[in-house]
C-alpha cells in the first residue's frame, strides 16, 4: 500500500464548499477560509442599514443628555459605535460621553467592550456568554428599581429584556441605532440556497443570529424551508460563531458546531479541526482513498471530481467493496433516464480523474465495486465494521 502523504501535504479544507451568510466582514472571513483551501460560495442573509439621521435615535440621545441613565447597555460595537458617530456629527458628542459616564456602563461581550473603551468610557461588567439574557439576569439580580436604563438595540427589538426590565420597576431608554434588513439584492442568498439543496455546500457558516434567521424567513418564502432545515440537521453542518447566533438554529433543533471564544479566527479553527475528521478513508487497491466533500484525496493528493463522478463515489462508498449494480448507479445520477451507457462515461471520468482506474473495478454483467484491500482490516461503515474478508 503506498504511504499517505499526510494531513500537511493538502490544506485542512480542501475539498469542501463553505457557505457564508454575513453581510459584515464577509470578505476576511472567506480569505481566512480560502487559505485553508475551502471553495467560498457567498450569499449574505440580512443588510446592517445606519440610522444616522433616525430621528429616533436623536430623540433618545437628546433624552439621555437631558436625563443621563443609571445604566447604559451596549450591546454591540458597530452599534456602540454608530451611536458615538451619530452623536458628534449633530454636535451632541461631548454632551453623550458626559452623560453616559455619569452612570454604569455595561458590555454584552467584547466587541461593545472594545467600543466603549475606544471612546474614552469605562465599562463595569460583561457577561462571559456574551448573552442578552446573561445581562438581563445581572441586572434584575442587582435590583433595578426606580432606576433609568438606556438599552442600545442590535439591529431589532429585543421585547424580552426591555419588558422584563419594565416589569421590575426600571424606566426603559431603547437607542435604535441600526437595524436588519434583507439584502437589496436577495440573488445570492437565493443562488446560494440553491446550492445547499442541491447538495453542492458542505458547511453553512453563521456570524450573527439576524443572519440565520433571515436564512430561514427567505427559505419560507420560496417555500424550502423544511428541506433546508431538514439539510442542516443532516449532511451540511452548520458552523456558528458563538452560541447567541446558533441560538435560532438550535431552537430548531438544528446541530451546531462552534468556537469555545466567539470569534472568526477561532470559528475557522474550529471547522479546521472538525472537517478532516468527518472525511471517509478507506485502502482501496493498493492507496488511500479519502473521500471528502467535493473532492478526493488519493495517497494524500488532492483530486477534483466532476459532480457525476463525486455522487458514484459516494455511492460506491456506500457497501466498499461490494458490487452495485448499474441500474442503482444510474438512479443515483441526476437527469439520466434509462440509458446505462451514462453511467459508462460517469465512470470512466471518475477514473480519470482520481488518475488510478484501478480504484474502481467493472464486475461485469452486474456493475461496478471499490477495489477496496481484503487485507487492509476493518473499514467503518456506516458505524459498523466491514472487515476485508466479507467483500
Amino acid at each position: 500500500m503506498s504511504a499517505s502523504a499526510g494531513p500537511a501535504a493538502v490544506p485542512p479544507l480542501a475539498g469542501f464548499t463553505v457557505g457564508v451568510t454575513a453581510a459584515r466582514r464577509a470578505e476576511e472571513l472567506g480569505t481566512m477560509l480560502e487559505r485553508r483551501g475551502a471553495v467560498v460560495q457567498h450569499g449574505p442573509a440580512i443588510r446592517i442599514v445606519p440610522l444616522a439621521d433616525d430621528a429616533d435615535l436623536l430623540a433618545a440621545t437628546r433624552d439621555l443628555i437631558a436625563r443621563p441613565p443609571d445604566i447604559t447597555v451596549a450591546t454591540t460595537g458597530i452599534g456602540f459605535r454608530g451611536w458615538v458617530e451619530a452623536a458628534e456629527g449633530w454636535g451632541l458628542g461631548a454632551a453623550l460621553f458626559d452623560a453616559l459616564g455619569a452612570g454604569t456602563l455595561i458590555a454584552r461581550g467584547p466587541k461593545a467592550r472594545g467600543a466603549i473603551r475606544a471612546s474614552g468610557l469605562t465599562d463595569a461588567w460583561s457577561p462571559a456568554s456574551e448573552s442578552s439574557a446573561e445581562v438581563l439576569d445581572h441586572l434584575l439580580s442587582q435590583g433595578v428599581e426606580g432606576r433609568r436604563i438606556a438599552v442600545q438595540l442590535h439591529g431589532e427589538p429585543l421585547p424580552d429584556v426591555v419588558e422584563s426590565l419594565t416589569l421590575a420597576g426600571a424606566e426603559v431608554v431603547e437607542v435604535p441605532v441600526y437595524r436588519w434588513e434583507p439584502p437589496a439584492d436577495i440573488g445570492p442568498l437565493d443562488r446560494l440556497t440553491d446550492q445547499v439543496l442541491a447538495g453542492g455546500v458542505d458547511v453553512l457558516a453563521f456570524t450573527s443570529a439576524p443572519a440565520a434567521a433571515g436564512v430561514l424567513r427567505r427559505a419560507g418564502e420560496r417555500g424550502v424551508r423544511e428541506e433546508l432545515l431538514n439539510l442542516l440537521r443532516g449532511p451540511v453542518l452548520a458552523l456558528c460563531v458563538g452560541p447567541v447566533t446558533a441560538a435560532p438554529l438550535e431552537a430548531l433543533e438544528v446541530p451546531t458546531v462552534q468556537p469555545q471564544r466567539s470569534r472568526l479566527g477561532a470559528m475557522v479553527r474550529r471547522l479546521e479541526g472538525e472537517m478532516p475528521a468527518r472525511a471517509r478513508s478507506l485502502p482501496v487497491a493498493g492507496h488511500w482513498l479519502e473521500i471528502r466533500g467535493h473532492a478526493a484525496l488519493v495517497d494524500g493528493e488532492l483530486r477534483m471530481l466532476p459532480p457525476n463522478g463525486m455522487i458514484l463515489l459516494r455511492t460506491l462508498a456506500r457497501r466498499p467493496g461490494r458490487v452495485v449494480a448499474r441500474a442503482e448507479l444510474l438512479a443515483a445520477l441526476p437527469g439520466r433516464g434509462n440509458d446505462e451507457h451514462a453511467v459508462e462515461t460517469a465512470v470512466a471520468r471518475l477514473r480519470a480523474a482520481l488518475g488510478s482506474p484501478k480504484l474502481i473495478q467493472t464486475v461485469v454483467k452486474r456493475g461496478y465495486r471499490l477495489a477496496l484491500d481484503p487485507a487492509a482490516g476493518p473499514v467503518p461503515v456506516g458505524g459498523h465494521c466491514l472487515h476485508g474478508d466479507a467483500v
